[in-house]
């Protein structure tokens, strides 16, 4: 944060929708408020939008795509107006890392140096993208042309989780927009100030009024009206897979939209005996959990360790956890903060005594702490001990909460990571390279780590098997929800 950076206790925010160009009150006058979890105090009154601010969105978006005002621009003006947008997250990046810290409670070392140049560095990649993806031509006879184009599939509905509302905004809206679709962004009831704002500034870099727009507001009032919607032609969501599916039945009962989910995970963690750099997997094991208060759908919440080293390794482990104390995510110096509100964090104290009850071992945490501040805080927390059945190793927590289960053989390892309703992510930790490349291949997940975990880039794509959704975000199959591919046969009578 600079010298000049805005002052948290001053700062004031602007709650109301964004249609159409402008900042606009629901309809019917609704508001929420919208709590810090850092202290416990209103930030301010977000409209609290319904279905008919729903319908003025699509309605908003559909006439921006129907005159072609963005979708009709040069591919090279559209790419400087992306790129520009994302200029724009980063000049006013400590504006919108302190909101994003105070709205859902991430320390704001990581909103200013992960969440903001994330979601530029998102925006600015897709738009770069714009003028150097081409169409196709087919290899028919020579009595034919067959032309492969893509085009944007029209007005995209956005649903965006809590945890990392800059970054999952940027992975749908960036790849959309590019595409040459309209959008319309439902942000999280937990956290929807930075999705407003960076509305205002995508039109302050050129975006056309109507191409991006934002109704904050409930799932049931405004995400299930969305996804539910006849002009809407396709629905992106990240969040719970229990949503998700719901997601999925909307767009079969309503028009048949594409539906694109980004769900859940319980993704395994595998050590093995001969891991190359013990000390660099115990980082990344604590680290990779307890990053984000572990409010990340890919944590590595399951850590199966070799029996032979376990007890070595939760030693290395348990002398980590003091550093990610919560602190005041406000303090450039804290890499823990506060979980996102009150009910998050009682069900991440549920998960806990559920993992005691079924007898797993506490080994660090499990209580809340920091309570006089009127925030959101519980400690980082180790389980030993614990079964692939129990309640810890099998549901999302989405908590600073790690379950450590230990084996001793590599085809056990495998079949226990596998047992999961979920296949996000996975790691494995070894110097046999056959072994690693077997279990890799083995592990039923979208990403498979080796020998490190979340080291991540925007050009491969993010997203997993089964339960965890379909679709990709990132890399250029992105692209690939947000378009229509069409054939165009022309007859060629060659007077040659």
């Amino acid at each position: 944060m600079n010298a000049n950076a805005p002052d948290a206790q001053t700062m004031k925010f602007d709650g109301r929708a964004f249609v159409n160009g402008q900042r606009v009150g629901a309809r019917d006058g609704a508001v929420f408020d919208c709590v810090s979890p850092v202290h416990g105090r209103v930030l301010t009154q977000v409209a609290r939008c319904g279905q008919a601010d729903v319908d003025a969105a699509v309605a908003a978006a559909r006439a921006a795509f129907e005159d072609r005002r963005w979708a009709g621009l040069p591919p090279t003006r559209r790419k400087q107006i992306m790129i520009r947008f994302a200029e724009q997250l980063i000049a006013h990046g400590d504006e919108l890392a302190l909101t994003e810290t105070l709205d859902m409670g991430k320390p704001v070392r990581y909103a200013r140096g992960v969440d903001v140049n994330s979601a530029a560095n998102c925006i600015r990649w897709y738009g770069e993208a714009i003028d150097k993806v081409y169409d196709e031509i087919a290899p028919t006879a020579s009595t034919a042309l067959a032309l492969i184009t893509r085009e944007p599939v029209g007005v995209v509905g956005v649903i965006v989780p809590w945890n990392y509302p800059m970054i999952m905004a940027a992975w749908k809206i960036a790849p959309a927009l590019a595409a040459g679709n309209s959008v319309v962004l439902k942000p999280s009831e937990k956290s929807p100030l930075t999705a407003l704002r960076m509305a205002e500034l995508a039109m302050e870099a050129g975006i056309p009024a109507g191409v991006l727009n934002v109704v904050p507001g409930f799932g049931p009032e405004a995400g299930s009206p969305l996804a539910l919607h006849m002009d809407v032609d396709c629905i992106a969501f990240t969040g719970s897979t229990r949503v998700g599916k719901q997601i999925h039945v909307m767009a079969g009962q309503s028009n048949l939209k594409r539906a694109w989910t980004e769900l859940g995970g319980k993704s395994p963690n595998i050590v093995f005996a001969d891991c190359p750099d013990l000390d660099k997997a115990v980082e990344a094991a604590v680290g990779s959990i307890f990053f984000n208060q572990g409010e990340s759908c890919n944590a590595p919440s399951r850590l199966f360790v070799e029996e032979s080293i376990r007890e070595h390794f939760l030693e290395k482990a348990l002398a980590l956890v003091p550093k990610y104390a919560p602190a005041d995510p406000l303090n450039a110096n804290t890499i823990m903060g506060a979980l996102v509100d009150q009910v998050q964090m009682a069900t991440v104290l549920r998960y806990i005594e559920a993992g005691k009850n079924e007898g797993a071992r506490l080994l660090a945490g499990g209580a809340q702490v920091l309570r006089d501040t009127g925030g959101c805080y519980v400690q980082p927390t180790i389980f030993d001990g614990v079964r692939n059945d129990m309640t810890i190793a099998r549901e999302e927590i989405f908590g600073p909460v790690l379950s450590v289960l230990s084996f001793t053989d590599i085809v056990e390892v495998v079949r226990q990571a596998n047992q999961s309703v979920y296949g996000l992510q996975a790691a494995v930790w070894t110097r046999d390279l056959n072994k690693a490349h077997g279990v890799a291949r083995a592990l039923r997940a979208g990403t498979v780590h080796v020998n490190q975990y979340d080291e991540d880039d925007i050009t491969v794509p993010f997203g997993g098997y089964r339960q965890s959704g379909v679709g990709r975000d990132k890399s250029l199959h992105a692209l690939d929800k947000y378009t229509e591919m069409k054939t165009t046969w022309i007859r060629i009578d060659s007077p040659v």
